[in-house]
């Protein structure tokens, strides 16, 4: 497979967004893996551009044709809709605001729909913020929400993936997804099923093994401290995450739980297991962002396309500072190449 054309949604430009993708795309690690093709507004673009200091020039297009990306030009892609008639030049770095976060939206959409015609082989999301989408009347909790609209799929995870190396001992990296996402502590208990704990596991088994895991190892962790101690802190491993586990006894598969998480999550960055399933967002989160920092990647499980994004957040406290970290956005793009060409040799996706 040649070099996967590889869309960057610029996120809220209120944020860090337009920098992280500014100096990803002059990155040799990324020039190397992927053809990057910006999706936003080629004006903020080139003005992070100058932030880093860069001499690359933005080249606009309305259109999606065969074009090549180098060191020193970008290609930029700013696609019709409500967006591409709105002033972004003129949002603050670090506020909130609805412009941006429709722009952002807008980006998403087209990105992906583009991605489903095949015109690009991944997109790769710089963030967008939630209550910058909320105040532009876009009533979603997040990227893996609108992804999931938009591609029509209700069987999807967001994941959270750690290559190998010295954050995680497993030599196939370690990849932690959640059965809950976006949504506060209080509701977790009651969202949670038997056919949604099962889907996760599923879910994260067939990433593993499309990334080469012979016999992927993944463990389930309980929702309550100390697995809920026979029942005494909480009786959901008993009703609910024991018999999601018990539907893959027959199949042959490593599944093993459910576990306390904090046992189940030190064990599994030190090489035990694969995969880890998450009962919610900050219990999978919080663990793998202090042992991985920037080289940890959120990749949506179940999509028709392939989509990655760096696991950190808008940043406006630092935006358009030129002080921000491009690395997590160069691994959300390695990564996004390397399940490209997966999907090209093994013609489906997760």
């Amino acid at each position: 497979m040649d070099r996967p054309r590889i869309a960057l949604t610029m996120g809220d430009v209120a944020g860090i967004g337009p920098e992280v993708v500014a100096r990803a795309c002059e990155d040799p690690r990324v020039q190397a893996c992927c053809r990057p093709i910006v999706v936003g507004n080629p004006e903020i673009l080139q003005r992070a551009v100058r932030l880093i200091g860069s001499h690359a020039k933005v080249r606009p297009f309305d259109s999606l044709v065969e074009v090549e990306s180098s060191r020193d030009q970008l290609d930029c892609w700013n696609p019709g809709g409500t967006a591409s008639g709105v002033d972004l030049a003129s949002v603050a770095a670090g506020s909130l605001d609805p412009r941006a976060g429709r722009a952002a939206y807008d980006w998403l959409v087209a990105a992906t729909q583009a991605a489903q015609g095949h015109a690009f082989d991944a997109i790769v999301t710089a963030p967008l913020n939630k209550a910058a989408l909320h105040l532009a009347g876009l009533d979603y909790p997040g990227h893996t929400e609108i992804l999931s609209a938009e591609c029509g799929v209700s069987c999807y995870a967001m994941m959270l993936y750690v290559p190998p190396g010295e954050a995680v001992r497993s030599p196939h990296g370690l990849g932690v997804a959640h059965v809950t996402l976006h949504t506060s502590i209080a509701s977790v208990p009651k969202l949670l099923t038997i056919e949604g704990v099962a889907e996760k596991i599923g879910l994260v088994h067939d990433f593993l093994a499309r990334i080469g895991v012979d016999r992927p190892r993944i463990g389930v962790t309980a929702l309550n401290p100390h697995a809920g101690e026979e029942s005494l802190f909480g009786d959901e491993e008993r009703r609910i995450i024991r018999p999601a586990i018990d539907r893959f006894a027959g199949v042959g598969w490593s599944v093993d739980g459910p576990l306390p998480a904090d046992a189940l999550l030190r064990r599994a960055i030190g090489g035990e297991f694969d995969g880890v399933v998450a009962m919610y967002h900050d219990q999978g989160h919080i663990p793998i962002k202090l042992v991985a920092r920037d080289t940890a990647v959120n990749i949506t499980l179940g999509l028709p396309i392939v989509r990655t994004s760096p696991s950190h957040g808008t940043a406006f406290d630092i935006a358009w500072k030129g002080i921000a970290s491009p690395e997590g956005m160069i691994e959300a793009i390695r990564m996004a190449s390397r399940l490209a060409r997966t999907k090209c040799e093994v013609g489906t996706s997760n």
